[in-house]
């Protein structure tokens, strides 16, 4: 694997991130790191750049494929405490945070570049949404996924509503929001949460593997485009996520 680091320069889009750290494992495959040392949970700073940066990676004509990780044995712990304070106490907060969760479902439905998750130990909130919007999404066979909204008073909310029924139906999806049950890796693969699941130490090279097929697929100006044309898909009412996803990669597939 090629552990080149992106160069920071004066015109690095990537540079203005704090909490997500970038570098290319491949030719034309940028991988994006939550890190903050508190196991990657999304505190205001985190939350904001995971709605942002969907927009600078699908402008990049550098990159072919994503990969999205967690720094250390954490993919991302959920809030931030002092976040969740905040949005209670204040009123701006809250309107901001309500703003940029939408910001972080559309901007990663809307990406024309695949994104490829790659999923150890806790997988909550935020970092969560990413993760299972991801094209392929990949777990540990101990990964924690926790939606974890009504254990907070609040309604599932972010990407659950809208995809969990579609992945793993109606009838899983209700138990694991509303109990806020942790659903492990194997049981994630076995009723169709996640992509894949492997070993701990297979997580990284398998994501590197996936993203490097994809980026060698066709361009991404024409995934862009094919994707654009079947979208309506960041509007559930216009057409289901499950439906955008099998036709953008059935065009991706058409040379």
């Amino acid at each position: 694997m090629n552990d080149e680091t992106f160069a920071v320069g004066p015109d690095n889009r990537y540079a203005k991130y704090a909490r997500l750290q970038f570098d290319w494992p491949q030719p034309r495959v940028l991988r994006v790191t939550m890190s903050n040392g508190k196991m990657n949970s999304a505190d205001e700073k985190m939350h904001g750049e995971l709605g942002m940066v969907w927009r600078d990676i699908d402008s990049d004509p550098a990159v072919s494929a994503v990969i999205l990780t967690g720094a250390g044995k954490a993919f991302s712990a959920g809030g931030d405490f002092a976040m969740m304070e905040r949005i209670i106490d204040d009123h701006n907060t809250r309107i901001r945070n309500w703003k940029e969760a939408r910001d972080i479902v559309y901007n990663v439905i809307n990406c024309s570049k695949p994104i490829v998750s790659a999923i150890r130990g806790p997988a909550v909130g935020a970092g969560l949404a990413c993760g299972l919007l991801a094209d392929v999404s990949i777990v540990t066979k101990t990964a924690r996924i926790i939606d974890g909204h009504t254990k907070l008073g609040l309604a599932a909310g972010d990407h659950a509503a809208m995809v969990w029924p579609l992945l793993c139906g109606m009838a899983k999806a209700k138990y694991y929001l509303l109990l806020c049950d942790q659903l492990l890796g194997e049981e994630a693969e076995r009723i169709g949460v996640v992509s894949m699941c492997c070993e701990d130490d297979e997580l990284d090279a398998k994501a590197v593997e996936v993203a490097g097929r994809l980026a060698a697929g066709p361009p991404a100006p024409f995934a862009g485009r094919n994707t654009r044309s079947t979208t309506g898909c960041a509007r559930p009412g216009r057409c289901s996520m499950l439906r955008w996803r099998l036709n953008s990669w059935a065009l991706l597939d058409r040379k």
